[in-house]
C-alpha cells in the first residue's frame, strides 16, 4: 500500500481511538450526572436529547456541503473543537445551559460525521475503506474500555471531572489533527465558487440526485430512520430504566456509576468478537453480503430491545444491553462501507450527512 495510504490509515485509527476515548469519558457518566446531580425528570432527559438531535438535523446537510466545497480536514477540526467546547458548557448547573451544550455538541458532530468518512475514502479508496471502517470500530471499542476505567476513577472523586476531561481530551485531538492530518485526495470547489449560495444549493441537489439514483440508498435511508427512532428513546432512558426498575447488587462502597462502567466493560469483548468475526467472514466490498449481515444485525437488535423493555430480572436486562451494543457497533461501520461505494467524491460528504440527517429525524420522531 502506498505511503500516503498508510499515513491516512494510521491517522484514522489514532483519530478513532482518541475520539471514542474522549467521548466515553463523558458519556459513561453524563446520564448518571443528569439523573443524580441535576435531578432531571424523564421529560427533561428526552428534551436534552431532542436539543442534540434537532441541531444535528438542522446542520447536517449545510456542514456536509462545507466539507464537499471547502475541506474535509477543516470540517473535522472545527467539529472536534466545538464538541470539546460543549463538554465545558455541559457541567454548568443549569438546565437551559445544558440544552445549549447539546446544541453546540450537535453542530460539532455534524461537522465531523460526513467529513471524516469522506476524507478517508478519498485518501485510501473505496475498496480498502470498508476494512478500515471495521478495524476502526474495533479500535474504538478498545478506546471505549480505556475511557470507561478512567471515567469511573474520575467520577468517584466528582461526576463532573470526566466530562471536563473529555473536553480537554478533544482539544488535544484537535492539536493532533492540525499537525498530522493531510488532505491529498480531495479537490475543493474553485475559489470563485466557494462563497456563492448557488454552489451550496447545487451541491445539495447533486447529493439528493445521487441518493435517488441508487434505490438501495433510498431503502437504506428508510432503515436509518427506523434505527434513529428506536435509538433516541433507548439512549436517553436506558440508564433511568435500570436505576428505577432494578436493585443493583452492591459493589462495596462504590456508587452506581461503577455499575454502568462495569456493564460497558463486560460488553466490550462481545462487541470485539462480533466485529472481528464479520471482518474475517464478510466481504465488505460486496453490497449483497453487507445487506445480508445488516438484516441479521437488525433482527438481533429488535429482539434485544424487546427483551430489555420486558426483562424482569437484572441479568436478562444485561444480556439485552450487550446484544444491542454489539449489533450497533457492527452495523455502523458496515453502513458506512455500503453508503460510500460508488459515490461521486464531489458530493460524498453531503450524501453521508444526509444519511445522518435521516438518523436525526428518526431520533426526533422517536
Amino acid at each position: 500500500m502506498p505511503t500516503k495510504h498508510n499515513d491516512a490509515f494510521r491517522v484514522y485509527m489514532i483519530f478513532s481511538f482518541l475520539w471514542r476515548f474522549s467521548l466515553t469519558l463523558a458519556f459513561t457518566v453524563n446520564m448518571v450526572y443528569l439523573v443524580t446531580v441535576m435531578h432531571l425528570d424523564p421529560l427533561q432527559m428526552v428534551l436534552v436529547g431532542t436539543a442534540l438531535e434537532l441541531s444535528a438535523f438542522l446542520f447536517e446537510v449545510p456542514t456536509g456541503v462545507v466539507a464537499d466545497v471547502y475541506s474535509r480536514r477543516l470540517s473535522v477540526i472545527v467539529g472536534m473543537a466545538l464538541m470539546g467546547l460543549s463538554f465545558f458548557v455541559f457541567v454548568v448547573p443549569s438546565f437551559l445551559v445544558i440544552l445549549l451544550s447539546q446544541v453546540i455538541l450537535g453542530i460539532g458532530w455534524t461537522f465531523i460525521s460526513g467529513a471524516i468518512s469522506a476524507w478517508l475514502v478519498d485518501e485510501i479508496g473505496e475498496e480498502t475503506a470498508g476494512q478500515a471502517f471495521i478495524r476502526a470500530s474495533q479500535v474504538a471499542q478498545i478506546a471505549g474500555a480505556t475511557g470507561i476505567v478512567i471515567s469511573i476513577a474520575l467520577a468517584l472523586v466528582d461526576l463532573r471531572l470526566p466530562i471536563v476531561a473529555a473536553g480537554i481530551s478533544l482539544l488535544i485531538v484537535v492539536a493532533y489533527l492540525v499537525l498530522a492530518m493531510k488532505e491529498t485526495g480531495f479537490q475543493p470547489a474553485p475559489r470563485g465558487e466557494r462563497t456563492t449560495f448557488q454552489t451550496m444549493f447545487h451541491t445539495t441537489a447533486e447529493g439528493i440526485r445521487a441518493i435517488r439514483g441508487k434505490p438501495i440508498l433510498v431503502t437504506l435511508m428508510a432503515a436509518i430512520f427506523v434505527w434513529g427512532a428506536f435509538s433516541e428513546g433507548y439512549d436517553r432512558l436506558w440508564a433511568l430504566h435500570i436505576l428505577e426498575n432494578f436493585n443493583l447488587p452492591q459493589l462495596g462502597d462504590m456508587g452506581v456509576v461503577v455499575w454502568f462502567g462495569v456493564i460497558s466493560l463486560l460488553g466490550m469483548p462481545i462487541g470485539l468478537a462480533t466485529t472481528e468475526y464479520v471482518r474475517r467472514r464478510v466481504k465488505v466490498a460486496d453490497q449483497v453480503a453487507i445487506a445480508r449481515t445488516l438484516i441479521w444485525a437488525s433482527m438481533v437488535l429488535m429482539v434485544g430491545l424487546v427483551v430489555f423493555a420486558l426483562a424482569g430480572q437484572f441479568w436478562l436486562a444485561l444480556i439485552a444491553i450487550w446484544a444491542i451494543g454489539a449489533m450497533r457497533g457492527l452495523s455502523d461501520p458496515l453502513r458506512e462501507a455500503w453508503i460510500n461505494q460508488g459515490l461521486d467524491p464531489k458530493v460524498r460528504a453531503t450524501v453521508l450527512s444526509m444519511t445522518n440527517q435521516m438518523d436525526a429525524i428518526g431520533q426526533i420522531a422517536g
